[in-house]
């Protein structure tokens, strides 16, 4: 049966892994997510999957398809299975690089061959099992039953097996006389462990309590044990040439699919790992709709989650609505300071970032726009090295997004041009807005200037909450209504000190 990747369905879908994060990561805390998912699993160096988005929705889908599988919690335990049995494996072979003796190298490498084989044909069997629903693990299985079937991969079980049971029956003799030590057949000699235990059983007067000692186990063997295993070999020479062309004939035993498979499974793993933690706390994820030509997006309960990663279990983690429909394109957050407009804009792209990988995102249900490209401006501070002043900064760095973006294209703004006069961004932010809603991009910006939430019919007022009982108090849930002047007021008000608990204090005083 045809199979390529658990990943990607052909290897046209294949998009050869940068080394480096998308620029806009660190502005959506992108960079975190990432992080916390395959901290635990380096061994795998599964970033890279994380920093390639796909393109076709068919791809999508392939990975949503393996994602429904693995909610079975038996299938996610023999994969975890399988992995820990191949990573015996690694550890063996790489164990047995570091040895120094050739005989330990080689019975070191026959182990790692007994084991590879078992964890396939564990896997094959055990995959039968299960009504596996995606194509990927469906193909995967079919070609795992007709690997372990095949005549190579019978032979080298049957390679390994004989050679083991050989290795098993060697017997021999090992006589120690005069500080030499001497090695020759074993010649039916008695066994004299038996009878000396049985001389001393009239001394014994009951069970002892055990006294376990641990002793340092070097790895590998001896100068000693190794000269011994020589001479052993002299003796049976026959079995000893067939280990040695067995390891030069098989050096490279592990199929170049199964490899694969076992690294690109982990994407899988390690973020469905991740998300399980979060479920505990009652928050929900879903597979969302994908559709690469409508715009016209929603998503319940969701939220930021490099923030919830953050946030203690007493905290708890506030969740957001939204959703735009034609003609609408790009949301206008504002309000007060500190009441979650940032952690919206993140949240938004942190959505649709992951939904193009094929994963879950953190929403009880969602419906979203598969991208191009997506960018991020978000505030930096100034960069004494380029000599460019802020707002010099501010502008190159959008003019570079303007140049590449497209209709298909996903854009995040956040406070922009903070550090000119109010007239000076409101007019750039104008021009700004003119050309993205222009190429028609799904976006957010995040804004103090209240008059862009009303710029046209493609922008949509977001406003961040505060308890109406205390405006001091951010209840961090955001909802679309007119932006109402009141966040930049307040914040200039709370700037320069005229706001009404800073009036009081200065009448009191």
């Amino acid at each position: 049966m045809s199979f390529y990747s658990v990943l990607y369905r052909s290897p046209d879908d294949f998009i050869t892994l940068p080394d480096e994060a998308p620029e806009f990561f660190r502005d959506l805390h992108l960079d975190q997510i990432v992080h916390a998912v395959t901290s635990d699993w380096k061994e795998y160096d599964l970033a890279p999957f994380f920093f390639s988005p796909l393109k076709h929705l068919d791809a999508v889908a392939y990975r949503q398809e393996v994602m429904r599988d693995f909610e079975n919690t038996g299938l996610k335990q023999i994969v975890r299975s399988f992995s820990e049995q191949m990573r015996a494996v690694r550890n063996g072979l790489e164990q047995g690089k570091k040895l120094y003796y050739e005989a330990a190298v080689q019975r070191g490498f026959l182990s790692a061959v007994e084991r590879y084989c078992t964890a396939v044909e564990d896997l094959s069997k055990n995959l039968g099992k299960f009504n596996l629903k995606s194509l990927g693990l469906h193909q995967l299985h079919g070609y795992l039953m007709e690997y372990v079937g095949s005549h190579p991969f019978q032979d080298l079980v049957c390679e390994a097996e004989k050679l083991t049971s050989d290795l098993f029956a060697i017997k021999y003799s090992v006589v120690l006389r005069d500080g030499s030590i001497n090695v020759r057949n074993y010649e039916g000699e008695s066994d004299y462990s038996s009878t000396i235990e049985e001389a001393f059983r009239k001394f014994r007067q009951g069970d002892a309590p055990p006294h376990p000692l641990r002793l340092p186990r070097p790895e590998g063997m001896n100068h000693i044990e190794s000269q011994v295993i020589s001479r052993v070999a002299l003796l049976f020479p026959d079995v000893f040439q067939a280990l040695d062309e067995f390891c030069t004939m098989h050096a490279t035993f592990i199929d170049e699919t199964v490899g694969r498979f076992d690294r690109e499974v982990q994407f899988y793993l390690a973020y469905l790992a991740h998300t399980e933690r979060f479920r505990s706390l009652g928050l929900r994820f879903c597979l969302p709709q994908v559709s690469p030509t409508s715009k016209e997006i929603c998503a319940r309960h969701a939220f930021d989650l490099a923030l919830a990663d953050k946030l203690s279990k007493e905290k708890g983690v506030v969740c957001n609505d939204f959703y735009l429909r034609d003609p609408e394109r790009t949301f206008v957050v504002s309000g007060p300071n500190q009441g979650g407009k940032t952690t919206f804009a993140r949240m938004f792209g942190q959505l649709h970032y992951l939904a193009s990988l094929g994963c879950p995102v953190p929403a009880s249900e969602a419906q979203l726009f598969l991208f191009d490209q997506m960018f991020a401006h978000f505030e930096r501070q100034e960069d004494i090295s380029n000599l460019r002043g802020k707002l010099q900064d501010d502008l190159i760095r959008i003019r570079q997004i303007l140049e590449r973006a497209t209709t298909n294209s996903i854009v995040v703004m956040n406070e922009i041009f903070s550090s000119t006069t109010v007239h000076d961004a409101l007019f750039l932010s104008r021009e700004i807005m003119r050309r993205l809603t222009d190429l028609d991009v799904l976006g957010v910006c995040v804004t103090f200037l209240d008059e862009l939430s009303t710029f046209n019919q493609k922008t949509v007022s977001v406003v961040s909450q505060v308890d109406p009982l205390n405006p001091d108090i951010r209840t961090f849930k955001l909802k679309r209504l007119p932006a109402d002047g009141l966040a930049y007021a307040f914040a200039i008000a709370e700037k320069y000190q005229v706001t009404y608990r800073w009036l009081k204090e200065r009448i009191q005083a």
